[in-house]
Order: structure tokens, then sequence, then C-alpha cells
């Protein structure tokens, strides 16, 4: 390569691999949106599309038909001429690879428009001349098959030729919209869907295929280093461009050391944008910097904070030259990595948090705590990368260092010293405060990307957080604004509010009912689902040996009835349950065992009584119509064999089912088989288990009996439980909605008239879980007043 009359040598290759980009990604979203609009507004806008082009038509639309004839024939011969003149641009730009891609996108366009419901339709292409605008260029302009071909070929083969041509054949494919208002005629519907189809097809296969970088300025780079006084007279990559920069070893004239080029092309600031934004709308604001409005501004940032750092003696690189080059490349040089990297290194691991607490006293994060981006020169610890580092940054970010820092320590020495280089260096309060963010959630993904054990290590940093701090548990800190378990339950809450909203907007009809209800029998519910308390206490008051009292468990569930109704999947009772175990004097671990022993019973037996009252049920009813069709029932078996065997092919799900569930599978079968073993105590969980749910069927059927309905126990239970299951896996507080429709539905199935079905439940749900709510807000407040809970 020659530069300002000087000969440099480049050793590797400068050609960029084909990339993914993040302007494919967006291609490919835009054009589908694009195409279900065309879709939209072709069935269901098009009236009013074409009374809006009529009216502009009158207006723009000046020609004669002679006129507008000429315009139309001469619009379509260069529509008609417009594929070969790209195929001719290709191939005198030599891009030979394209010509395979340019073909198939052409005929994958093609045939998407030519399949009927009869197999594939050819083009009817004529020659009669007869009428005012049929003519062979118009049946090209309007046929949408020839438009797709068009708009596909100029989507694949436009990031490879000059944005100049691609501006100008783009301009000339779109102005068949202005040309037929200008004609007075009206744009076809189907040349619109054929613009689209054309355009997603040749963003898919763009998106396949890939799409290369831009010509490297290097001379603007050398010219770059030269005012900064590095003549650079060699320069080897290093690595290619791709999903970072490319990055050059420049070797500089009457200099002893070579300095890195960093070149960041214009395509990466796409990715880079998104990756900022996502962080914004994921994380809460005090976990996230100002956004860089450019990659010059992320790559100053760096260089700057390079800088800072030097000036504290803490970083391992310096800062040469930033500067922009052509065609939107930007380049970063600085000086070489100074030292080795850490764990090359014996440094004692005390130095490496004295090092970090040097850069925290100046308000200054680092952000990407990795093993890589820490040496040793000369005793002393040096950082590097610089990309998330802050000057003035938040607690929350000096907090996230921490937790970072300790993770990697861990792994690269141990946990005790980790630790305890960290609470000498920071003190025990503030390591305590950032040890609430050793999840995956808070740990970035590459720090967990750079440990051997990402999950183990961070366990092991905790764990031994807690060892040296003398806590018994730390509250994990929320560091993102929603996870994916909450985007879950919105989309189900939303599609159960649309399905419970016929039977929630009867409640006015409910009061009418009131009117008309037996009260006694209203009574003798309520005294039902008393029952339920005094169950629950009782196996519970099992589980646990007796080391609390029976009554003081009755109360608790009326409380209990309060925190799991107002969470979901009644997560709230069962942390009540476990905390009033262990203010009774049960130990933690012993107080967890016994809520979850409670809960595998209460299931068990809930399965149990589920099996019986059906088949009872499907000797005394009719059960058909509560029973799915073969073909569901089929269906699900098949999701279930191949969830099965997507679970047990996947070694990472076969991993996780080996380290996660089968542990506390056997802790659960372990549990059982020890009560198994005393049939007193297991008769007194079991027959609280079934009271509990045998309390809930008995106050719906008290509910029906009230409005007058006419219907069997058994009969009541299967719905009652069936209502109960989708209690437990409905994401609303209390089921709310998901069980209301599901017990309706259930007595409909049943032949019970909606008259009586919708008021009865809605009564059946005031009195098991309105009522007790109420009642357990207070016993809750009087509980947590005088220490119980």
């Amino acid at each position: 390569m020659r530069v300002d009359g000087r000969e440099i040598t480049v050793s590797g290759s400068l050609l960029q691999p084909l990339t993914r980009r993040t302007n494919d990604i967006l291609r490919v979203v835009l054009s589908g949106l694009f195409l279900a609009i065309v879709i939209f507004s072709s069935l269901i806008t098009r009236n009013e599309w074409v009374a809006l082009e009529q009216s502009i038509s009158q207006i723009v639309g000046v020609l004669t038909p002679t006129q507008a004839n000429l315009v139309y024939i001469g619009y379509g011969i260069a529509l008609l001429a417009l594929p070969f003149v790209i195929l001719v641009g290709l191939i005198v730009s030599r891009q030979w690879k394209l010509l395979g891609a340019y073909g198939a996108t052409a005929a994958i366009a093609g045939l998407a428009l030519s399949v009927t419901g009869e197999g594939l339709a050819a083009p009817r292409w004529h020659f009669d001349l007869s009428e005012r605008l049929d003519s062979v260029t118009s049946q090209f302009v309007d046929d949408p098959r020839w438009i797709a071909m068009l708009a596909a070929v100029l989507t694949v083969s436009g990031p490879w030729l000059p944005a100049r041509w691609r501006r100008w054949w783009w301009t000339l494919l779109l102005a068949f919209v202005p040309v037929h208002l200008v004609i007075s005629a009206i744009v076809p519907a189907r040349s619109l869907f054929g613009l689209a189809v054309g355009w997603f097809v040749g963003a898919l296969v763009v998106l396949a295929v890939g799409t290369p970088g831009l010509e490297v300025p290097l001379d603007g780079a050398v010219r770059a280093m030269a005012r900064r006084g590095c003549i650079v007279s060699a320069l080897t990559v290093v690595r290619p461009a791709g999903a970072g920069p490319l990055q050059l070893l420049a070797t500089c004239e009457g200099h002893q050391t070579a300095a890195v080029m960093e070149l960041y092309g214009p395509h990466q600031r796409g990715g880079g944008v998104l990756r900022q934004l996502w962080s914004k709308v994921r994380l809460r604001d005090r976990e996230t910097a100002p956004l860089h409005a450019s990659m010059r501004r992320l790559v100053e940032h760096r260089a700057l904070m390079a800088i800072a750092i030097g000036q504290l003696g803490l970083a391992n690189t310096s800062t040469i030259s930033v500067a922009a080059l052509d065609r939107g490349w930007t380049l970063y040089a600085h000086t070489p990595a100074r030292g080795t990297p850490i764990n090359e290194h014996s440094m004692p691991v005390g130095r490496v948090w004295e090092a970090l607490r040097e850069l925290h006293d100046c308000q200054i994060s680092h952000g990407d705590l990795r093993s890589s981006e820490i040496t040793v020169a000369d005793d002393t610890v040096l950082f590097g990368g610089f990309d998330k580092a802050e000057y003035g940054t938040t607690d929350a970010q000096l907090r996230s260092d921490i937790a970072q820092l300790l993770v990697t320590t861990t792994d690269l020495y141990d946990a005790p010293s980790a630790v305890r280089a960290a609470i000498d260096a920071f003190g025990k309060d503030t390591v305590l405060a950032a040890s609430r963010r050793l999840t995956k959630a808070a740990v970035p993904q590459p720090i967990r990307q750079s440990v051997r054990d990402a999950g183990a290590v961070i366990s092991e940093a905790r764990d031994e957080v807690k060892r040296q701090t003398l806590v018994d548990e730390i509250r994990t800190e929320t560091v993102t604004r929603f996870t994916r378990s909450q985007i879950i339950q919105l989309v189900l809450l939303i599609a159960l509010v649309y399905v419970a909203y016929p039977f929630l907007s009867s409640v006015p009809t409910f009061v009418t009912e009131l009117r008309t209800a037996n009260w006694w029998w209203a009574l003798v519910g309520l005294a039902a689902s008393g029952l339920t308390y005094i169950g629950a206490a009782a196996s519970l008051w099992a589980c646990a040996d007796g080391l609390v009292t029976l009554r003081g468990l009755t109360v608790m569930q009326v409380a209990n009835k309060f925190a799991a109704t107002t969470t979901p999947a009644g997560v709230g009772g069962l942390a009540l349950s476990a905390r009033y175990l262990q203010k009774g004097g049960v130990s933690p671990m012993r107080a967890t065992t016994a809520v979850a022993l409670q809960q595998s019973v209460q299931v068990l037996t809930h399965i149990g009584l589920l099996i019986f009252f059906s088949t009872a049920a499907g000797v005394s009813a009719d059960l058909d119509r509560f029973v799915p069709d073969a073909a569901v029932l089929y269906l699900v078996a098949g999701l279930a064999l191949g969830l099965i065997g997507t679970f047990l092919l996947v070694p990472k799900l076969r991993r996780w089912l080996s380290t996660a569930v089968r542990p506390r599978l056997q802790e659960m079968i372990g549990h059982l088989t020890e009560l198994a073993r005393e049939p007193k105590r297991l008769a007194i969980i079991v027959a609280g288990c079934a009271a509990t749910t045998l309390g809930n069927a008995f106050a719906l059927w008290a509910a029906i009996e009230a409005f007058g309905g006419d219907t069997s126990f058994i009969t009541v239970t299967v719905v009652t439980m069936v209502g109960g299951t989708l209690a437990s896996a409905a994401p609303t507080p209390g089921g709310v909605g998901a069980v209301e429709a599901a017990l309706i539905g259930g007595l409909a199935a049943f032949g019970m008239p909606a008259a009586v079905a919708v008021p009865a439940v809605l009564l059946y749900r005031v009195l098991t879980i309105w009522l007790p709510v109420f009642a357990g807000w207070q016993v809750m407040r009087w509980m947590t007043k005088n220490g119980r809970i």
C-alpha cells in the first residue's frame, strides 16, 4: 500500500468476512411489517385507499390520454430493462459470487406469487394494444411477479454495489406509484403486494448469505497516526473485522514499541445502539450509563476513560489517537497492553482488590472485570478495556464492580481468600450489599462466560459472603425492570382477562340474584370454608412434628389466605408459613422442609381425590362432555413425549434435569419415604390435606344449593378440583378470572344452567376468597404487630 509517497507493508488479509449486520436484521423486520400492512390495507381498507387515490389523481393527473400512454410506455420500458441493467452492473463490478443469489432471489420471489390453489400460474403477457394502458410494458408494470422480482434483486444486490446506483434504481422502481397518479390511474394493490413480497424475500436472502463490509480506509488511518507522531512503516492484521473492530498492529518508525490500531466500521454502529437501547429498556436507570449517540462517541468515551484511569497509574494501555475516517469508519489507536494476564501471575488477591478500591475512590467504575482485562506489570495491578467504564458513576455500578470481581477472583483464586480480600478493601457492609448482585441476572454475561462454571462460582461466592459476614440470608437485588416470567405472566393475564370478562361482567346480575338466595346454605358454605383452615393447620402441624401449637397455626392460616391470594401462585402463603414456623422456634431448614412436605402431600392427595371422584362422576354423570376429544388428547400426549425427548436429547437440558431437578425429586421422595414409616403422622397430614380440598368442594355445593341448583356432591368435587388446579397454574393472584371461568364452564358441562352456575360460583368465591382475604389482612397486621411473623 502506498500512502503519501511511502510504501507501507500490509501483512494479513483485509478481506472482511460476510457478516449479518444489524441493518440486515432490521431490514427483515421492516419488510415483514410492510408486508403485513399491505395485506391488512388490501383486505380491510382498500376501498378507502382507492377513494383517496382517485381524489389525488383528479388533482395531479393533468396529462392527456396520449401523453399518459407515452409516459407509461416509457416508464414500462425502463422498468423492463432494470433487472438486466442490474445484472450488467454486477458483471462489470465482478461480483461473481452474487450472481447465484441474484438468480435464486428472483426465482423465489416470482414463484412465491405464482402459486395458486391449482398449482403454478404462468404470466399471461400478450401484445394487444387496443386499450389505453394495455400495452406490453404495462403488463410488466402491473404484474406483481415482475415487481416482486425487481424488488428482490434490488434488495439482494444493494449492499454489494455503490450507493448511487442503489438509490437511483430504487427511485425508478418506486416511481410506479406517482406515475399511476399522474396518468389518472389507480395504483394496483397487486403491485404493492408484489413490492412487499419482493422486499421481504430479498431481505431474507441477504440475512441468510450475509453482506460484505465496506472498503477499509487504511490511508486515512495512516495519516491520522502520522499526525500523532507515529509514522507507520508496516501493518499486520491481528483480527479481522466482524463482531468486533478490525485490529492491526502498526510498526512506527523511530519508536521502540508498536501501536495497536482498532478500526470500527459503520455497520457496527447499529448493533451498538440497539444493545444500549435494550439495556435501557431491560435494566433500571441506575444500572445503565448514558446513551452514546454514535460509534464515534463510544470510541471517544473509551479513549477518555483510558486517559483518566492512566493518570491514576492503573491503565495497561495509553491512548494515541482517535479519528473519524472516510466511509463512516472510526480509528482508536493505543499502546499494546502492558504486563501479563492476571491468570498467569501469582499476584496476591488482596492487591487486585486494592487496585479496584483506588478506582472507586475516584468514583470510577470499570464495568467489565474479566480476568482478560486485568494484567500485572512491575508488581502493579492494571486494568484494560474501558468499554463500559464510567466517571462519576452511581453506587449501583460500583457495587456491580465488586460483584463482578468477586466472581472473577473466586474463579482465579478461591472463595475464602477472595471474599476476605474484598472485605479488607471495602468493608463488610459494602461487600454484603454488593453480594446481593451475585445472581445470573445481575452478573453480566461476559463475566459469566469468562469463568469455568458461572452458576457454581456465583453460588460459592454468595455462600462464602454469608459465612464471613455472619448472615443467614442474602436478599437478591432487583436490577431489571422486568423478568421473563413477568412477561409470560402479563401475556397470560391479558388472555385470562379476555376469557373471563364475560363471566366477570355478570357481577351486577349476581347482586340481583342475591335477593333470592337461601342464606342458610350460604352460612353452611362459610362454615365449610372454615374447615379448610383447620385441615391446612393440622397437616402443617404434623409436618412440623408438633413443634408449634395447632391453635396458632389455625390463626396463621387466616392470614395465610391473604398472603396466598394477593401473590401469584400462592408464593406469599408459602413464605408466610415458613416464617411463622421459624418464629415459633423451628430452624429455617426444618421450616422450609415442613412447608415443602405439606405441599407435596397436598399435591398427591389432590391427584388421588381427583382420580377417585372423576371415576365416580364417570359412572353417575355424563363425563364425556367434560373430556377433550381424542385428537386433542393425542396431540397433548405427542407434545408431552416430544418435550420429554427434547429434554433427554439436548445436553444442556439433560444436565439441568440431573443437576437441578433430580436432587429435589430425590429429597422429596426421601421425605415421603420417612413419612410412610409413621402411619399416625401420615394419616393426620393426608386427612388435613383432604379436608382442605373437600371443604372447598362442600362450600361450592352449598353455594349451588343456595340458588336452588340440583347436582351431586361428586360432580361438584370434580369441578372444584379442576378449578383449584387452574388456580395454582394461573399467574393472577388467587387465580382471579381463571378459576371463575373454569368453575362456570365445568358446571355448564354437567348441564347446569348459567342462571344458577354464575351466581353460585361468584358466591363461592366470595365465601372462600374475598371475605377471608379482608379478615386475613387484619389478622396478618395483628400477627406482625405482635412479632409472630
